[in-house]
């Protein structure tokens, strides 16, 4: 399933290698996952995936399918591929929160049996038995177990022991049941059974040794990758969990974020800016290798003396409402090589969701091609010294938002109680003197009602209402 194509893959560093599972197209690593919203990537339709991205896998939320019918979506052989409309050739992996989740209210919301959830009508509970038959019957191509993590919040010594405690029986009885499952698919009673990755704890390996036992031991062969969720975990990994594939859940905020995480050893990444920026108004403008500048007085390339160069470009900015250039100088994605700058900033202003679908499009190219040089520096053994020009040339953080995006929805973001103030501005403002129109203190000119046939002509002869006072 998953084979290494460099000498370092062992302990820290970068890694080369390819994620082959049948009938997908193998993914060459280090690569990343499209996030996904109720099992699509946000302004993405099926059609617009296939046609005009590069994607090559995504990363589904079980909590996002709370409350649907399991019955009915159980005719075919993946059930929630079908559901999604996915391609068939990109690759699904289902685990049981999206990503970033929202934190829960409850300062410690996990029991021993349940982990506390995110769905459409607010925080409910999972219980432990029903993940594990739910997310084996939906036909994802990997599953990540059920893990005891707590969003948001760090671990003291009970905590972690209590959740060291709770992951080797969650695990144990996933492990069980697919052992199970695997034994009716030999006699041909059942489909083909997804790959299982395991989540680790937030903490080093040793704060989660018995754990880590449990799955180089008892649960020897029966895990077939490992989701992350901080790169602390990586320091000391045993060297019996190295070769498996690694699944960052570590939420990287930057590019330097995601060369920091692929330094370390992540395989397969999950990365939220992509749609945050897009949602912003952002279209990302980096590429790695980075560019070589000419310096002016040296005349040599190098951009050590240089003002370092934005990572993208806000396309609310009225700058852009004139300018036929593309969205990123070079770029060869649908958006840059049949849209301009003023038709995606018109769309913009004007609401147009086709202007967030071309931001989306071109963003998931720039990391496409991201990941591209990613591979070939490593491959060529200059990752580090890249990485170093990368962070040279290019600003920290990304641009910050300036316009009003998409509605906010209530995964992605955690109420703060009451009085907070509305995440959505209101689509009806006062008048400049702060009265409404229905607020029964303002008075507007009568008209008298054209006929129902009155031309054009009448109506001008009628006049409008105007406002009095």
């Amino acid at each position: 399933m998953f084979s290494l194509r460099n000498a370092a893959s062992a302990g820290l560093g970068p890694r080369l290698g390819r994620l082959n599972l049948p009938n997908r197209n193998h993914i060459d690593t280090p690569h990343y996952l499209g996030v996904t919203s109720r099992g699509v990537i946000p302004h993405l339709t099926p059609d617009s995936l296939s046609a005009h991205t590069s994607i090559s896998g995504v990363y589904v939320g079980l909590e996002d399918w709370a409350g649907v019918d399991r019955e009915t979506a159980t005719h075919d052989s993946s059930p929630l591929r079908a559901f999604t409309a996915l391609p068939h050739s990109a690759l699904c992996v289902l685990g049981a929160r999206r990503t970033p989740p929202v934190a829960a209210p409850a300062a410690n919301s996990n029991t021993d049996e349940t982990v506390s959830v995110c769905t459409a009508v607010g925080f409910k509970t999972l219980r432990a038995e029903e993940y594990a038959p739910a997310v084996e019957k939906l036909g994802a191509d990997i599953v990540v177990g059920l893990g005891d993590i707590p969003y948001g919040r760090k671990l003291g010594n009970k905590r972690v022991e209590k959740g060291t405690d709770r992951m080797i029986n969650w695990m144990t009885e996933h492990v069980a049941l697919r052992r199970e499952t695997e034994q009716e698919a030999t006699a041909g009673l059942e489909g083909k059974q997804a790959r299982f990755f395991a989540p680790l704890l937030p903490v080093s390996c040793a704060n989660q040794r018995f754990y880590v036992e449990t799955l180089t031991d008892e649960l020897k062969g029966s895990v077939d990758g490992l989701a992350i969720y901080d790169t602390l975990t990586l320091e000391d990994m045993p060297a019996q969990l190295a070769p498996l594939p690694r699944l960052a859940f570590t939420t990287p905020a930057t590019p330097h974020d995601v060369l920091h995480q692929v330094a370390l050893g992540f395989d397969l990444l999950t990365i939220p800016f992509i749609t945050a920026a897009t949602d912003a108004g952002i279209a990302l403008d980096f590429s790695f290798p980075a560019p070589a500048c000419l310096n002016a007085d040296s005349g040599t390339q190098d951009s050590q003396f240089l003002s370092p160069k934005p990572l993208g470009t806000d396309m609310w900015s009225p700058t852009h409402s004139t300018s036929l250039t593309p969205l990123a100088e070079n770029c060869t994605c649908y958006a840059c090589t049949n849209h301009h700058c003023a038709y995606i900033q018109h769309l913009l202003v004007a609401k147009e969701m086709l202007g967030w679908v071309l931001l989306q499009i071109h963003n998931h190219h720039i990391v496409d091609c991201f990941f591209d040089g990613i591979r070939k520096t490593i491959g060529d053994g200059t990752f580090e010294q890249e990485r170093e020009g990368f962070a040279r040339t290019y600003e920290k953080d990304l641009p910050e938002k300036t316009g009003q995006g998409p509605r906010v929805r209530g995964y992605q973001f955690k109420s703060e109680g009451p009085g907070e103030p509305k995440k959505n501005t209101s689509n009806f403002k006062p008048f400049e003197d702060g009265k409404m129109l229905d607020d029964g203190k303002e008075v507007l000119a009568d008209s008298a009602l054209p006929r129902a046939d009155a031309n054009a002509i009448e109506i001008e002869k009628t006049g409008f209402a105007e406002r009095t006072g």
